[in-house]
């Protein structure tokens, strides 16, 4: 089986690799990263050979929630080094600039295929293998189990869209998930699907969304809180009546949608503002001349003059793990991936700063989440082009709506918090820290209710 799944990656990687050729070619992605996908990490990486732990987070979004992880583990395993993979370029970006500071070292995660993943763990010597959501690796979890590597899944979850993608494979998945050592799961339900799939339910655990739990607590108003943070607001000196429109994480198609919104926006609010920001790097100028083309100035971020309002209609957001901040100065939010049918994104982020939040139809990825913000009054679902339209006029009009929603969403975040308590007591179980003698708490596992 294993041969087999193998045999396949490497099949799809031949058919698949003229885009990436063309992508290295235009865009000149992946070049630098392909010798650390093939395992052959800087000489400098571990050069002691240290023990580690290691925390693969696959993008950015999952980089982010690792942040909530990250120093805790560096606390209380002092004697281990502490390493982060990622899969994308971005989400390598942001975890340099955000945990370059905690880890020992950020590199790119390894293709999995049996030679190169060898490789790769004689290398980064890991104790302890930690997996972002649910990022599952045959081979990779094979060469654990046979080395005595401890594994983890941690914020797991097993989307509506994934979930019978993966009972088709469910005999081959089964023996793979026998291989992870335990299972940290973000819902009851992603919990049931994981165990119907071949999870052994003693080793799953409920410990809720670690989201809720690395974002950042907006500091008190005049107060600096960091230089980053301060650092991006210069370009942002947004006067307290200007209206600010921010789409986040937007996918091809969302934009007109909320370009036209805006303009309807604009025509009440003549100093209205709308920051777009694209979900791909690659589709910065393709955004910039959607909005050039319907009659905004435009600018983008990269080119703004710092200590000043922006003079433009539109900026598009062409940079990497400042949209997260962004949403601070926003009036009201639309989180994209949500009205193109992508399974949506983190609402959470402009939730923390109390904005009100707008999503489409589509947020299978974040299902329990947008679910539980709608239970509360604390977001704004529309399902077509013309409510989205709807809805931010109607935000933009009534300053209390806002603030009841806005209000809502922070009380909701901070109500869930708790789930990075429990995701290490279940590490310091399989890994327990040098003379603890243990966390002195047991999370209990997941057991089925008839």
């Amino acid at each position: 089986m294993y041969l087999l799944y193998s045999l396949l990656t490497l099949l799809i990687f031949v058919i698949v690799s003229p885009y990436f050729v063309y992508q290295a070619l235009r865009y000149k992605k992946y070049i630098g990263s392909l010798r650390e996908r093939l395992g052959y990490l800087p000489i400098s990486f571990n050069l002691d050979g240290e023990e580690s732990i290691w925390i693969h987070a696959v993008s950015v979004g999952e980089a982010l929630t690792a942040r909530a992880l990250a120093a805790d583990l560096k606390a209380r395993y002092p004697r281990l080094r502490l390493f982060l993979s990622t899969t994308t370029i971005p989400g390598q970006q942001v975890a340099r600039a955000s945990l370059g500071s905690v880890v020992d070292a950020v590199f790119y995660f390894p293709f999995d295929w049996a030679f190169i993943v060898r490789r790769t763990l004689n290398l980064v010597k890991p104790r302890l293998f930690i997996m972002m959501e649910t990022e599952i690796w045959p081979n990779l979890l094979r060469a654990c189990r046979k080395r005595g590597v401890r594994t983890v899944v941690i914020n797991g979850r097993i989307s509506s869209r994934s979930y019978p993608r993966y009972r088709l494979i469910r005999l081959f998945f089964r023996r793979v998930l026998a291989d992870v050592d335990r299972f940290c799961m973000q819902s009851e339900e992603s919990a049931r699907r994981l165990i119907d799939l071949g999870a052994n339910p003693a080793r799953v655990t409920v410990s809720g969304s670690l989201k809720f739990d690395s974002l950042d607590v907006p500091p008190p108003a005049g107060t600096v809180h960091g230089k980053p943070r301060e650092r991006l607001m210069r370009f942002f000196r947004i006067s307290l009546n200007r209206t600010v429109i921010v789409a986040g994480s937007t996918m091809r198609g969302e934009e007109a949608a909320v370009l036209k919104a805006f303009e309807r926006v604009k025509a009440t609010k003549s100093h209205a503002l709308c920051i777009l920001a694209p979900r791909h790097p690659e589709r910065f100028a393709e955004v910039e001349r959607l909005a050039r083309e319907a009659g905004f100035v435009t600018a983008l971020r990269s080119e703004l003059p710092i200590d000043a309002e922006p003079r433009a209609d539109v900026v598009v957001l062409d940079t990497i793990g400042e949209l997260a901040q962004l949403y601070q100065v926003a009036t009201a939010v639309f989180v994209g991936g949500s009205l193109a049918d992508h399974g949506g994104h983190n609402i959470l982020e402009p939730a923390v700063f109390g904005k009100p939040v707008i999503f489409g139809p589509h947020m299978q990825n974040f299902k329990e989440i947008a679910e539980a913000f709608l239970a509360n009054g604390a977001a704004i679902q529309v399902s077509s082009d013309r409510e989205l339209d709807d809805a931010i006029l109607a935000l933009v009009r009534d300053p209390v709506h806002r603030a009841r929603l806005g209000a809502a969403a922070r009380a909701l975040v901070e109500a869930n918090r708790g789930a990075k308590g429990k995701t290490l007591a279940v590490i310091e179980e399989l890994l327990p820290p040098a003379g603890s003698g243990g966390s002195g708490g047991v999370v209990r596992p997941f057991r089925r209710v008839h």
